[in-house]
């Protein structure tokens, strides 16, 4: 018997993948960092090849790696670099890696000596998004110092590519103009001598709703999971994640009996509580306190008190409850559930965060779908 459990559903990561492959003809990268927004990144991973992925993107040199170590040979992206990591590693296994300045292609450079190799390298322009690339002033002599390294034979210039801002509000002018400096900075790749063959702008967003973004590569992330980055917006993509958890205990309270920390709920008449053992280390939001949507023995309910740490308590009212009854936080949202939105709308953040909240708990992960 469970007591909590994440359930992904890995043909919904196929479906969404299929989806978003037949809406390009650009290559797709499957982004699959953060533990694929906590579904799992390696069986979100195979999911997503079955379904035609070409790529699979990531942050970090350890995400990468544990790729390879599963087996995976397909190319893989990893964009997230501090100074100092054992690079070589990655060069070795034939990890693309993004560069963003003067400093990072030396450490490449190196890595590639060290590992007797060419380093494959996707340089990354800032276009506006004023995080990660090269500003628009660093760009020339990034370009001219990895065409030297290129024509050394120590690096392979396989990319350039940058990020959006606004690609998740269709109509934002400040896309365009990412896209016009994206532009100019292609001009000045070909001036430098450089020939890469994959351009990659396109996030989920973009993947969806601006075809002109494609270029040669896209990169879908929150889609891949079936969750959508416009705000009132489906696409069709099918929710992957469900969170769910048993009732633990019931008891019957008087009117006005105060719940949980601090008493910031009190029952309004007698009233039958639901004690559900999932709190905020199990990913739950702490400020889902008296907000968090969930449903029990299909009605929508919303906690009641304070989260905490390991659990939470609804009030049902007179509505009859159970020891061992299921609590669905979030879903598909099918069955009338809350979904993974719900919950954003709730505690004013994004689905990708909480999705990515119950990747790497305790509460074990369980998979529908996977091949045998």
């Amino acid at each position: 018997m469970w007591q909590a459990e994440v359930r992904v559903d890995l043909d919904a990561i196929r479906d969404n993948v299929a989806r978003l492959r037949a809406g390009t003809s650009a290559e797709l990268m499957a982004v699959v960092k953060a533990d694929g927004y906590g579904h799992g990144m390696v069986p979100a991973a195979r999911a997503a090849l079955d379904a035609g992925a070409d790529w699979l993107g990531v942050c970090t040199l350890d995400e990468a790696l544990a790729l390879r170590r599963a087996g995976i040979t397909v190319p893989v992206l990893a964009w997230l670099l501090a100074p100092g990591l054992p690079l070589h590693e990655g060069v070795a296994a034939g990890v693309d890696l993004g560069v963003a300045s003067l400093p990072q292609l030396d450490e490449m450079v190196e890595a590639s000596r060290r590992a007797e190799r060419p380093a494959r390298l996707h340089l990354k322009i800032d276009t506006g998004l004023s995080r990660g690339g090269a500003t628009v002033a660093d760009w020339p002599a990034l370009l001219d110092a990895a065409a030297k390294a290129q024509a050394d034979g120590l690096v392979e210039v396989v990319g350039v590519w940058s990020h959006f801002v606004y690609a998740d509000l269709p109509g934002h002018p400040t896309t365009d103009r990412q896209l016009a400096v994206f532009h100019e900075g292609l001009d000045l790749v070909e001036r430098a001598g450089l020939r890469p063959r994959y351009r990659h702008l396109a996030n989920s967003a973009a993947t969806l709703t601006r075809p002109d973004t494609h270029f040669d590569l896209v990169r879908p992330g929150i889609a891949v999971y079936g969750l959508s980055p416009v705000a009132g917006e489906r696409y069709g993509l099918r929710p992957a994640m469900t969170a769910r958890a048993r009732v633990m205990l019931t008891k019957r309270v008087p009117a006005g009996t105060g719940i949980s920390y601090g008493h910031t709920y009190h029952a309004e008449r007698d009233a039958n509580l639901a004690v559900v053992p999932l709190g905020y280390a199990d990913g739950v939001p702490r400020h889902a306190s008296n907000s968090g949507p969930v449903q029990l023995g299909g009605v929508r309910r919303t906690i009641a008190g304070r989260v905490c740490m390991d659990q939470f308590v609804l009030d049902c009212g007179d509505d009859p409850v159970a020891a061992g009854d299921v609590v669905t936080l979030f879903g598909s949202g099918v069955d009338g559930g809350p979904t993974a939105d719900d919950w954003a709308e709730a505690v004013g953040t994004i689905n990708y965060e909480i999705v990515t909240r119950f990747g790497g708990t305790r509460v074990p992960r369980v998979y529908d779908g996977e091949n045998s």
